[in-house]
Protein backbone atom coordinates (compact mmCIF):
# COMPACT_ATOMS: atom_id res chain seq x y z
CA UNK A 1 0.00 0.00 0.00
CA UNK A 2 2.74 2.34 0.75
CA UNK A 3 5.98 2.19 -0.31
CA UNK A 4 8.67 5.13 0.55
CA UNK A 5 11.88 4.37 -1.78
CA UNK A 6 15.58 6.20 -0.49
CA UNK A 7 13.96 9.36 0.33
CA UNK A 8 16.23 12.42 1.40
CA UNK A 9 14.50 15.16 3.35
CA UNK A 10 15.67 18.84 4.64
CA UNK A 11 15.16 21.15 7.80
CA UNK A 12 16.87 24.17 5.48
CA UNK A 13 20.49 23.38 5.10
CA UNK A 14 19.96 20.64 7.67
CA UNK A 15 20.09 16.98 5.91
CA UNK A 16 17.46 15.17 8.44
CA UNK A 17 16.62 11.83 6.43
CA UNK A 18 19.04 9.77 4.64
CA UNK A 19 18.25 7.40 2.04
CA UNK A 20 15.16 6.37 4.01
CA UNK A 21 13.06 3.02 2.33
CA UNK A 22 10.52 1.15 4.20
CA UNK A 23 7.54 -0.75 2.98
CA UNK A 24 3.52 -1.33 4.35
CA UNK A 25 1.38 -4.02 2.73
CA UNK A 26 -2.55 -3.82 3.04
CA UNK A 27 -4.06 -4.74 6.59
CA UNK A 28 -0.35 -4.57 8.31
CA UNK A 29 0.76 -2.51 11.02
CA UNK A 30 4.10 -1.70 10.43
CA UNK A 31 5.95 0.15 13.47
CA UNK A 32 8.68 2.73 12.95
CA UNK A 33 11.35 2.70 15.81
CA UNK A 34 13.38 5.35 17.42
CA UNK A 35 14.76 7.42 19.89
CA UNK A 36 13.51 11.11 20.63
CA UNK A 37 15.12 12.99 17.63
CA UNK A 38 15.83 9.97 15.20
CA UNK A 39 14.05 11.19 12.41
CA UNK A 40 10.31 9.10 12.75
CA UNK A 41 8.10 12.47 12.71
CA UNK A 42 10.12 13.54 9.64
CA UNK A 43 10.26 10.28 8.19
CA UNK A 44 5.87 10.84 8.51
CA UNK A 45 5.74 14.84 7.58
CA UNK A 46 7.82 13.78 4.23
CA UNK A 47 5.07 10.86 3.57
CA UNK A 48 2.30 13.53 3.73
CA UNK A 49 3.96 15.89 2.26
CA UNK A 50 4.58 18.76 4.73
CA UNK A 51 8.31 18.33 4.48
CA UNK A 52 8.67 16.74 0.72
CA UNK A 53 11.90 14.69 0.24
CA UNK A 54 14.76 16.45 -1.96
CA UNK A 55 15.62 12.75 -3.38
CA UNK A 56 13.56 9.71 -3.64
CA UNK A 57 10.16 8.51 -3.94
CA UNK A 58 6.89 8.42 -1.97
CA UNK A 59 4.07 5.81 -3.84
CA UNK A 60 0.75 5.31 -2.05
CA UNK A 61 -1.55 2.22 -3.66
CA UNK A 62 1.23 2.35 -6.75
CA UNK A 63 0.97 5.84 -7.49
CA UNK A 64 3.25 8.47 -7.10
CA UNK A 65 2.42 11.14 -4.62
CA UNK A 66 5.85 12.60 -3.87
CA UNK A 67 5.40 15.75 -2.65
CA UNK A 68 1.49 15.83 -2.88
CA UNK A 69 -0.09 18.37 -0.60
CA UNK A 70 -2.26 17.00 2.60
CA UNK A 71 -5.48 17.62 1.06
CA UNK A 72 -4.73 15.60 -1.66
CA UNK A 73 -3.19 12.43 0.05
CA UNK A 74 -6.91 12.66 2.76
CA UNK A 75 -8.81 12.53 -0.55
CA UNK A 76 -6.55 9.27 -1.23
CA UNK A 77 -7.12 7.84 1.83
CA UNK A 78 -4.34 8.70 3.92
CA UNK A 79 -4.82 9.85 7.62
CA UNK A 80 -2.61 11.01 9.96
CA UNK A 81 -2.77 11.72 13.88
CA UNK A 82 0.42 14.45 14.63
CA UNK A 83 2.54 13.66 17.56
CA UNK A 84 1.31 17.09 19.27
CA UNK A 85 -2.65 16.30 18.29
CA UNK A 86 -4.04 19.55 17.13
CA UNK A 87 -7.35 19.15 17.80
CA UNK A 88 -9.25 22.59 17.86
CA UNK A 89 -9.29 24.06 21.64
CA UNK A 90 -12.38 26.11 20.73
CA UNK A 91 -14.79 23.17 18.95
CA UNK A 92 -16.21 20.97 21.05
CA UNK A 93 -15.61 17.33 20.63
CA UNK A 94 -18.41 16.49 18.31
CA UNK A 95 -17.52 19.78 16.40
CA UNK A 96 -14.00 18.63 16.15
CA UNK A 97 -15.28 15.40 14.50
CA UNK A 98 -17.52 16.49 12.47
CA UNK A 99 -15.74 19.28 10.44
CA UNK A 100 -13.56 16.70 9.76
CA UNK A 101 -16.33 14.14 8.27
CA UNK A 102 -15.98 13.31 4.43
CA UNK A 103 -17.68 10.45 2.65
CA UNK A 104 -16.11 7.39 2.05
CA UNK A 105 -14.92 6.06 -1.44
CA UNK A 106 -14.31 2.56 -0.17
CA UNK A 107 -14.91 -0.31 3.10
CA UNK A 108 -17.83 0.94 5.57
CA UNK A 109 -18.01 4.18 6.62
CA UNK A 110 -16.87 5.92 9.79
CA UNK A 111 -19.37 8.37 11.53
CA UNK A 112 -19.31 10.01 14.86
CA UNK A 113 -21.01 6.88 16.46
CA UNK A 114 -18.86 4.35 15.24
CA UNK A 115 -15.78 6.67 16.33
CA UNK A 116 -18.03 6.68 19.88
CA UNK A 117 -17.97 2.89 19.88
CA UNK A 118 -14.43 2.53 19.57
CA UNK A 119 -13.61 5.46 22.21
CA UNK A 120 -16.85 5.60 24.09
CA UNK A 121 -15.28 7.90 26.79
CA UNK A 122 -15.77 10.63 24.40
CA UNK A 123 -19.58 9.97 24.12
CA UNK A 124 -20.28 11.32 27.24
CA UNK A 125 -17.69 14.57 26.56
CA UNK A 126 -19.17 15.53 22.68
CA UNK A 127 -20.09 18.76 23.88
CA UNK A 128 -16.91 19.67 25.49
CA UNK A 129 -14.52 21.85 24.25
CA UNK A 130 -11.48 20.45 23.23
CA UNK A 131 -9.01 22.50 24.91
CA UNK A 132 -10.71 21.71 28.65
CA UNK A 133 -9.87 17.55 27.50
CA UNK A 134 -7.05 15.97 29.02
CA UNK A 135 -3.92 14.55 27.27
CA UNK A 136 -5.47 10.97 26.76
CA UNK A 137 -9.02 12.34 26.03
CA UNK A 138 -7.10 14.60 23.31
CA UNK A 139 -5.17 11.75 21.67
CA UNK A 140 -8.43 9.74 21.18
CA UNK A 141 -9.80 12.28 19.57
CA UNK A 142 -7.02 13.32 17.07
CA UNK A 143 -7.33 9.68 16.02
CA UNK A 144 -11.03 9.74 16.20
CA UNK A 145 -10.45 12.56 13.70
CA UNK A 146 -8.55 11.28 11.69
CA UNK A 147 -10.89 8.29 11.29
CA UNK A 148 -13.81 10.55 10.39
CA UNK A 149 -11.55 11.46 7.10
CA UNK A 150 -12.35 7.25 6.16
CA UNK A 151 -8.81 6.43 5.48
CA UNK A 152 -7.54 3.68 4.29
CA UNK A 153 -4.25 4.03 5.69
CA UNK A 154 -3.37 5.61 9.16
CA UNK A 155 -0.47 7.14 10.40
CA UNK A 156 0.10 7.54 13.91
CA UNK A 157 3.29 9.27 15.23
CA UNK A 158 4.18 8.90 19.12
CA UNK A 159 0.61 7.80 20.17
CA UNK A 160 1.47 7.12 23.51
CA UNK A 161 3.61 10.26 24.42
CA UNK A 162 2.42 11.30 27.73
CA UNK A 163 -0.01 9.02 28.51
CA UNK A 164 -0.62 7.34 31.88
CA UNK A 165 0.62 3.13 31.93
CA UNK A 166 -3.31 2.20 32.26
CA UNK A 167 -4.38 4.79 28.59
CA UNK A 168 -1.56 3.00 26.61
CA UNK A 169 -2.97 -0.17 27.73
CA UNK A 170 -6.05 0.59 26.68
CA UNK A 171 -5.22 2.38 23.46
CA UNK A 172 -2.98 -0.50 22.32
CA UNK A 173 -6.61 -2.20 22.19
CA UNK A 174 -8.24 0.41 19.95
CA UNK A 175 -5.20 -0.13 17.57
CA UNK A 176 -5.86 -3.66 17.14
CA UNK A 177 -9.55 -2.67 16.48
CA UNK A 178 -8.65 -0.90 14.20
CA UNK A 179 -6.18 -3.33 12.29
CA UNK A 180 -9.09 -5.89 12.86
CA UNK A 181 -11.69 -3.56 10.41
CA UNK A 182 -9.14 -3.50 7.86
CA UNK A 183 -7.33 -0.34 8.49
CA UNK A 184 -3.59 -0.28 7.68
CA UNK A 185 -0.98 1.42 9.62
CA UNK A 186 2.32 2.87 9.92
CA UNK A 187 3.22 3.85 13.57
CA UNK A 188 6.07 5.61 14.79
CA UNK A 189 6.47 5.23 18.74
CA UNK A 190 9.12 5.16 21.51
CA UNK A 191 7.56 2.85 23.56
CA UNK A 192 9.03 -0.45 21.79
CA UNK A 193 7.45 -3.06 24.44
CA UNK A 194 3.74 -1.32 22.82
CA UNK A 195 4.93 -1.12 19.67
CA UNK A 196 6.54 -4.74 19.37
CA UNK A 197 3.08 -6.01 20.62
CA UNK A 198 1.04 -4.97 17.65
CA UNK A 199 3.07 -4.71 14.80
CA UNK A 200 3.68 -7.47 12.33
CA UNK A 201 7.03 -5.46 10.65
CA UNK A 202 9.14 -3.07 12.02
CA UNK A 203 12.09 -0.83 11.20
CA UNK A 204 14.58 0.90 13.15
CA UNK A 205 15.72 4.35 12.54
CA UNK A 206 18.63 6.55 14.09
CA UNK A 207 20.47 9.61 13.09
CA UNK A 208 17.98 9.83 10.05
CA UNK A 209 18.98 6.49 8.25
CA UNK A 210 17.06 2.94 8.25
CA UNK A 211 19.83 0.63 10.14
CA UNK A 212 17.31 -2.50 11.04
CA UNK A 213 14.22 -4.09 9.71
CA UNK A 214 12.57 -7.16 9.81
CA UNK A 215 9.53 -8.93 11.29
CA UNK A 216 8.80 -8.43 15.10
CA UNK A 217 10.33 -11.82 15.93
CA UNK A 218 13.61 -11.54 13.91
CA UNK A 219 13.57 -7.76 16.01
CA UNK A 220 12.69 -9.35 19.01
CA UNK A 221 15.79 -11.84 18.25
CA UNK A 222 18.39 -9.26 17.34
CA UNK A 223 20.84 -9.25 19.97
CA UNK A 224 21.82 -5.45 18.33
CA UNK A 225 18.46 -4.56 18.11
CA UNK A 226 17.77 -5.27 21.54
CA UNK A 227 20.24 -3.47 22.93
CA UNK A 228 19.69 -0.45 21.04
CA UNK A 229 15.96 -0.95 22.40
CA UNK A 230 16.21 -1.50 25.63
CA UNK A 231 13.92 -4.13 24.53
Amino acid sequence: MLEVEGIHTYYGLSHILFDVSLKVKKGQVVCLLGRNGAGKTTTFRSIMGLNPPSRGQIRFNEADVTGSPPYQLVRKGMGWVPDDRRIFADLTVGENLEIAEREPTWGEKWDKQKVYDLFPALKYLDDRRGGLLSGGEQKMLAIGRALMTNPQFLLLDEPTEGLAPVLVKSLGGRIKKLKEVGLTVLLAEQNVKFTLALSDYGYIIDNGRICYQGTVEELNENEDVRTMCGI
